[in-house]
């Protein structure tokens, strides 16, 4: 039986997604796990659509596949703010309410508390004393608790303090490495 593993995160929306995706199903499959990357480019006709009728279309092609696969692993790298991508945590809670193993890696080292009191201090309307979750974690511990009871292992993070680029593949590799093995494959 071959693993099936979605593929989430908001790599959908870099330039050159496709190219992207080939590259993490060919690291998937060296480790013996089929890599579902939740591409649109098979839903031909999504120009022609309606804005609704759209993203109705990718939210239901994207249950079905999450409904076809066993494990998530996810780019939990902060995505458009401090935090992972939005839609990649519903997708995270998804595996994690029918009790499928997920997998979560980020490719900026710098810790969530630090990332909210940098975004604190560059907006001018944020409420004077607001406090930053801290625990010393790389993101929202509600992440972090669930990647530990999906999958029994912590977000994968850089080591030495340094950031990776959006795009690096390097965790993604370990994160799958990890899966493989926690899987006995």
């Amino acid at each position: 039986m071959t693993v099936k593993a979605y593929l989430a995160g908001p790599d959908v929306f870099l330039p050159g997604a496709p190219a992207h995706a080939r590259r993490k199903v060919e690291i998937c499959a060296r480790y013996g796990i089929e890599g579902r990357p939740p591409l649109n480019e098979d839903v031909a006709s999504l120009g022609a659509m309606r804005e609704e009728e759209a993203w109705r279309t990718i939210y239901r092609k994207d249950v079905a596949m999450m409904e076809g696969c066993d494990i998530a692993i996810a780019n939990l790298t902060p995505f458009r703010g401090v935090s992972a991508d939005s839609g990649t945590l519903v997708e995270l809670g998804w595996f994690l309410g029918r009790g499928r193993p997920a997998f979560g890696y980020s490719n900026s080292a710098r810790l969530f508390a630090e990332r909210c009191r940098q975004q604190a201090a560059a907006l001018p309307e944020e409420i004077p004393g607001l406090s930053a979750e801290g625990f010393g974690l790389p993101d929202n511990l509600m992440i972090q608790g669930a990647l530990i009871q999906a999958g029994g292992h912590p977000m994968l993070v850089p080591g030495g303090g340094r950031d990776l680029p959006f795009d690096s593949l390097d965790l993604f590799e370990a994160c799958v490495a990890l899966a493989a093995r926690h899987l006995g494959l």
